[in-house]
């Protein structure tokens, strides 16, 4: 899985989002589960993946995630609703 990733990950369906990107979604994603990296979503308890886009590049997928980190909530919560209406952990999808 080459280039970018634009992801979200919440601590239960409609809860708390947080937007990220990365270059490895496996390792990002297991990270987030894992709670072995300090700071937001391990104090929050995030660990379920809901939204994922991938880009050909990293440039593309940071712009994006500094897009969406500016929106409101409801914004956000639209787009994992348009792809994951049950907001179901899409974890086990990246295997």
């Amino acid at each position: 899985m080459r280039g970018g990733w634009l992801y979200i990950v919440t601590n239960k369906p409609n809860g708390i989002l947080y937007v990220g990107v990365t270059s490895d979604i496996r390792r990002r994603a297991w990270e987030h589960r894992e709670g072995v990296v300090e700071g937001f979503t391990k104090r929050y308890g995030l660990k379920m993946l809901v939204h994922v886009e991938q880009y050909d590049d990293i440039e593309t997928a940071i712009q994006r995630e500094t897009t969406i980190k500016h929106w409101p909530r409801a914004w956000k919560a639209n787009i994992i609703l348009a792809a994951n209406p049950t907001w179901r952990d899409l974890y086990d999808d990246l295997n």
